[in-house]
């Protein structure tokens, strides 16, 4: 087995991918996962391409933002340490809706698909729990965009449409 680098381990061990793992499978999950750092602009992911990549950030902020380099650009949203990126993506392999890219100095966990399917067969716990620390972000993202919706229609039905 090879030898990983102690910043790569130390990194997945304090990942959400990680959680419930023991501390060999965490080694195994960082077998297959690279640490990725990045400078401030720097494009992890232009819109309109398929990205097979899940990213977790380990520090710094990234921004998802589209139309990037265009006059219209706007930044949707911008990520901090412990989120996830592109997570739908990674799992459905669909075309990125927005760029992704460095907001400010940055590091990331890169994951790529080809490379967690390989545990399949030989660690399926380890890609057992990737699946359900992606699907616990999709819970949480949903139930935050329920509540939000709900606080809107009470705001409008409130002011009776006068916002």
């Amino acid at each position: 087995m090879n030898t990983l680098a102690p910043d790569l381990l130390q990194a997945t061990q304090n990942s959400r991918l990680a959680d419930g793992l023991s501390a060999d499978q965490v080694a195994v999950l960082a077998g297959v996962l690279r640490l990725q750092t990045c400078q401030p602009g720097d494009v992890l992911a232009p819109e309109g391409t398929v990205d097979n990549h899940l990213y977790a950030i380990v520090d710094g902020t990234l921004a998802i933002v589209k139309h990037l380099g265009q006059d219209d650009e706007e930044t949707l949203i911008t990520l901090k340490a412990g989120d996830f990126v592109h997570e739908l993506g990674f799992l459905d392999g669909k075309e990125r809706y927005a760029s992704l890219r460095a907001a400010t100095a940055a590091r990331v966990l890169v994951l790529e698909r080809a490379r967690l399917e390989s545990l399949i067969d030989t660690q399926p716990r380890v890609l057992y729990a990737v699946m359900r620390a992606i699907l616990r972000t999709g819970h949480s993202v949903q139930t935050r965009m329920a509540v939000q919706a709900a606080e809107l229609t009470n705001y409008i039905v409130k002011q009776h449409g006068r916002y």
